[in-house]
């Protein structure tokens, strides 16, 4: 659960801010009431790959969650009772006021945030790998690499790290690979078939 938080907390948020157009406080207590679902009700126990991917089944378990608060909602104005649980998302909010919405859909916006968390989470997995291979100072000093910095950047690497221009290309390569292979691994977590994979891996890159 907490990885799925870690994932998905701002694609989910995002949805909701756009959903009806929810302001920040309600769009708060709707995604703690969404993972509070999950838990509760064991809802990623139904989570069947083989009918689709995960992110899918998400987004639909979003919206059947979003249309029964509405339905509490209603029920509020007639009489009902309901209680709201606050939380501090800050970073979520922040993020929101950051992106552009104009022509962009809800589910445009989950599939974006998506990817972006999906890369997040790569990084942080690789970066994790190189602390606790006593190369933190490798990994901060060739991470913009993995964004397509100019070659020109290696004599300067090189000299950083007290390394041959070579030995940082073969270390550059080794770092991009290994990045390929962690998201590779990601993806892998939520769908049923290499060609899954491959399809998942080619949306995101066209997404970002």
């Amino acid at each position: 659960m907490e990885q799925l938080c870690r994932v998905y907390w701002h694609p989910v948020y995002w949805f909701i801010r756009h959903h009806r157009a929810h302001n920040h406080h309600d769009a708060e207590d709707l995604t703690q009431t969404f993972f509070a679902h999950l838990l509760e009700r064991d809802t990623l126990a139904r989570a069947d790959r083989e009918k689709g991917r995960f992110r899918t089944f998400l987004l639909g378990s979003l919206t059947k969650v979003l249309a029964n608060e509405w339905d509490k909602k209603q029920a509020v104005k007639r009489g009902g009772g309901i209680q709201h649980i606050s939380i501090d998302e800050a970073a979520a909010e922040g993020f929101y006021g950051a992106e552009p919405v104009e022509s962009e859909t809800p589910d445009r916006v989950f599939d974006k945030l998506w990817a972006a968390a999906l890369l997040r989470q790569t990084l942080e997995r690789l970066r994790k790998e190189y602390i606790e291979g006593d190369k933190a100072a490798l990994f901060a000093a060739l991470e913009p690499a993995l964004t397509g910095e100019p070659p020109g950047c290696y004599p300067l690497i090189a000299a950083q790290l007290n390394m041959s221009e070579a030995a940082v290309r073969v270390a550059v390569h080794r770092l991009r690979a290994r990045f390929r292979e962690v998201l590779r691994s990601e993806v892998a977590q939520t769908v049923t078939s290499n060609e899954e994979i491959d399809a998942e891996l080619h949306h995101l890159l066209s997404i970002v």
